[in-house]
């Protein structure tokens, strides 16, 4: 194996999180128009279609922490890229409903042990102190992917076959680093971090606010992710080029997702979500309301693009101070009840496209995504602290956050052993 830099690895894992989150996964949307003409595929079955991947994701994620253990990082990583490899070779070269259903599927499973063999990997090659800015480097992976799939449409008009085929050369580049970068190791516990809490003693009322939050945020998403690129050509009339400008709208603002969240947890989650839902509604709204407007439309995908990448970062810090101890399943839990959400809606909404129309769809559900802001006052801020007088102030944040998964026997972060390390070299110099 050769050794990354912390800066490194952090490109390492953003390249890795484009191929597998922004290609594999996201990037479907952008080319259903095309998909959907050449081989003769109704709104409906187009949804079927589009729920697959996220099924599959969710099935992947369940046994992700199984599979990092017994297989470690790397093996885990090129698992993944196997599988979308395959998926997206699959989907290349797709002549129906089931095949294509296949290779998104295959996809969705590539995407559902990435992160899991990267967050493992980190666990060993990066200072406990720098996973916080680690991740949200990572993280940003998905809004570079889906930036990376405009060109294929610029260029390559209508060619959506070879487009995939070029997705899956990355992603077969993506396994060689994988292979050549990432550590044969198991997620590293210390042997003196505490136990996590038991299970009577988790805060349930937080986190199953927490996991239908983040499922109706993804029932709503689902309209934009799947649907958003064919209104425009179907309703609006526009181009199948012009929906490039719609993803790389989408993913250039979802850069600035992790800010948005890093700052929500500093100051009051609830009014961020909120906040982020009704932009997210509104950008549902704008779209279904001037899809002729290429101009409007973009500007709906910026909006969509950073409330999105916004409630998701959110989502992922509170789940990581919901379960403290429990780092297979913190980070984890949001993101399943997310897909969960974008897996029963994208059938949802292909139902009612093809009985209402694009425009009273993307409506509903964008009313849908209004009710759910007002009731963002229920959405689990801070864990409750002891009843004092005096409460120090928590620090927030992401890193924060990932400071507080290990803790010793008196409830304090634990000591980083690599930073140890680099102390005591430093030291002898």
């Amino acid at each position: 194996m050769m050794r990354l830099t912390s800066t490194g690895f952090a490109i390492l894992g953003a390249g890795l999180i484009a191929i597998s989150y922004g290609l594999a996964r996201f990037a479907f949307g952008l080319f259903v128009p095309p998909i959907r003409d050449e081989l003769g595929l109704s709104s409906y079955v187009i949804g079927i279609i589009g729920s697959l991947p996220l099924i599959s994701f969710l099935l992947a994620t369940a046994v992700a922490p199984l599979i990092t253990d017994r297989l470690g990082a790397r093996y885990t990583a090129v698992l993944s890229g196997g599988f979308g490899v395959a998926g997206l070779m699959l989907i290349s070269r797709a002549t129906g409903p089931v095949m294509l259903g296949s290779g998104v599927f295959a996809c969705g499973i590539c995407t559902g042990l990435m992160m899991p063999a990267l967050t493992a990997a980190m666990q060993a090659m990066v200072r406990r102190s720098l996973h916080g800015r680690v991740s949200s480097v990572m993280n940003a992976g998905t809004s570079i992917g889906v930036i990376v799939a405009v060109p294929t449409v610029l260029f390559m008009v209508g060619a959506w076959r070879l487009a995939y085929l070029s997705f899956a050369v990355m992603a077969g580049l993506g396994v060689i680093a994988a292979w050549l970068f990432l550590p044969s190791v198991s997620r590293i516990v210390p042997a003196d971090a505490a136990d996590p809490p038991p299970l009577n003693e988790l805060p349930w009322s937080r986190l199953v606010r927490l996991t239908l939050f983040a499922y109706l945020m993804g029932f709503v998403s689902a309209a934009y992710w799947i649907f958003a690129p064919d209104l425009v050509v179907s309703l609006g009339e526009l181009p199948a080029s012009a929906t490039a400008w719609l993803w790389f709208a989408v993913g250039l603002a979802g850069l600035g997702g992790a800010v948005v969240a890093d700052l929500a947890d500093r100051n009051n989650p609830p009014i961020t979500q909120a906040l982020m839902l009704m932009m997210l509604s509104a950008s549902l709204a704008l779209l279904a309301a001037s899809p002729a407007q290429p101009l409007l439309a973009a500007f709906s995908a910026l909006v969509f693009g950073l409330a999105y990448m916004s409630l998701a970062g959110l989502y992922l810090m509170t789940g990581i101070r919901l379960l403290p101890g429990r780092l297979s399943v913190g980070p984890v839990l949001p993101f399943m009840a997310v897909s969960l959400g974008q897996a029963t809606g994208s059938p949802a909404v292909g139902a009612l496209v093809g009985s209402f129309g694009y425009a009273d769809a993307f409506a509903m559900f964008a009313a849908l995504g209004i009710l759910v802001a007002v009731l963002s006052p229920f959405y689990p801020g801070a864990i409750a602290q002891a009843e004092e007088e005096e409460v120090a102030e928590e620090e927030t944040g992401l890193q924060a956050a990932y400071d507080q998964q290990l803790q010793n026997e008196e409830g304090e972060p634990l000591e980083d052993p690599l930073e140890e390390e680099e102390e005591q070299v430093t030291t002898t110099w």
